[in-house]
This record gives C-alpha cells, sequence and structure tokens, in this order.
C-alpha cells in the first residue's frame, strides 16, 4: 500500500471526506469536491492530500527555522484538540473566542497578557497580602478573566509568523487580521468556507472531533520534522 493510499484511507476512516449541506457550499470549495451525496458534498480525498501535503511542508519549513505559529479554534469540537496540539510543541493558540486586535492591535493585547503575568507573580510571591480581602477577591477575578482571554498566548511575545485556523469561515476575524498584517494561515476548511483567503488551505471536514483531531496531529507532526532537520 502505496503512502498516499494509507494517508487517504486514514482520512476516509476520520470522516475527513464529509463536507456541509450543497446549498451551504462556497463556490471557491468546487474543485476539492468528488460530488454530492443525500444533498452532502463530499470532498476529494486525492485532492486534499494534496492540499495537506503542501500544508504540512510550510510547516515544516517554518519548524526549521524556528518560526511561531499561533493555533486558533473557536467551536467547541475543535478547542480540546487545538489546545493539546499547541501545547505538545510549546506554540501559542486560541482556544476559544478571538480577541479583536490579537494581531492588528497587538502591543495593546500584549500590556493585557503583561498585566496578568505580573499579578500572577505579584499573587505566587505573596505581595497581595497587603491588599483587603474585597481588593484581593477582585484581583482574583481579574486574574481569571484575564486568564481566559489571555492563556494560551502568554508565550507569544510578537506577533506570529503564520496561523493554523480551524474553520476560516469561523474564524473570519482573525483570518483578516492575519491578511492584514501579512501573515500566511494555514486553513482546515470546510464546504461552507472561502479558500481565496487562506494561503494553505485544506479542504476537508472541519466539523467532527474525529477529523479535527487527525488534521491537527498531522500539522504538530509537520512541525516537529521540521525541529528534527533544524537540529
Amino acid at each position: 500500500m502505496s503512502t498516499n493510499t494509507k494517508l487517504i484511507e486514514t482520512m476516509f476512516g476520520a470522516g475527513a471526506h464529509f463536507g456541509l449541506g450543497r446549498s451551504r457550499r462556497n463556490p471557491s470549495i468546487k474543485p476539492y469536491l468528488f460530488g454530492t451525496k443525500n444533498q452532502t458534498d463530499i470532498f476529494d480525498l486525492e485532492k486534499t492530500a494534496v492540499l495537506l501535503d503542501e500544508a504540512k511542508a510550510f510547516v515544516s519549513a517554518l519548524a526549521k527555522e524556528g518560526k511561531t505559529i499561533l493555533f486558533v479554534a473557536g467551536k467547541k469540537e475543535a478547542v480540546a484538540a487545538v489546545k493539546a496540539g499547541a501545547e505538545a510543541i510549546d506554540m501559542p493558540y486560541v482556544a476559544g473566542r478571538w480577541i479583536g486586535g490579537t494581531i492588528t492591535n497587538f502591543p495593546q493585547v500584549h500590556k493585557r497578557v503583561e498585566r496578568y503575568e505580573k499579578l500572577i507573580s505579584d499573587k505566587e510571591k505573596g505581595e497581595l497580602a497587603k491588599y483587603t480581602k474585597r481588593e484581593r477577591m477582585l484581583i482574583d477575578k481579574e486574574i481569571a478573566s484575564l486568564e481566559k482571554m489571555f492563556f494560551g498566548i502568554v508565550s507569544l511575545k510578537k506577533l506570529p509568523d503564520a496561523l493554523f485556523v480551524i474553520d476560516p469561515r469561523r474564524e473570519k476575524i482573525a483570518v483578516a487580521e492575519a491578511d492584514h498584517a501579512k501573515i500566511p494561515v494555514v486553513a482546515l476548511a470546510g464546504s461552507d468556507c472561502d479558500l481565496r483567503a487562506v494561503v494553505h488551505p485544506i479542504a476537508g471536514n472541519d466539523s467532527s472531533r474525529q477529523s479535527i483531531q487527525f488534521f491537527v496531529e498531522e500539522i504538530v507532526k509537520a512541525y516537529r520534522d521540521g525541529r528534527k532537520l533544524a537540529a
């Protein structure tokens, strides 16, 4: 069995071939479809395999150069996989709601991250003891709020070199900010997504946990392979 055939079978087993209803199809996705079954678009996994290989080559090259990829996903089916994948290779992530301006207003967002880091540091050193009980309670609430918004990007000290996005239609603000900053985007894109907004699209099922998990793992492997080449 060839490597490509095995990859296609693995993608098929993960349900990567399922798109959405034909009525929701974005015209840009048509070249990557095999057909339609019961009004549901079906991806041509041979073409998905080619797109995946191109995306992995790009990610591997970034890793070889020590570049940073920001992982992004807000939909519930993707949050756990994206968080785990990013953490596995020490990359920053947004696993939840995208905070507008994370890229286009990075200096201001970074100040909020620094505020979070300072509060955590002060708490660990016992420096919050000087405040009243009510003041400490308010600080704890602030820490919890900042953590929810920014914990995944604490390590991001400058703009990322690329984004890896699950469902660029849902994460259109993140994709638009990246485009504005000339930051390339790799994205797992379902049949309702506009592939023209993404530099390295991977046309496949971006709605099921199993499919998302597969593609996240492939991107993580590609980054690890790139690091090995740099060693």
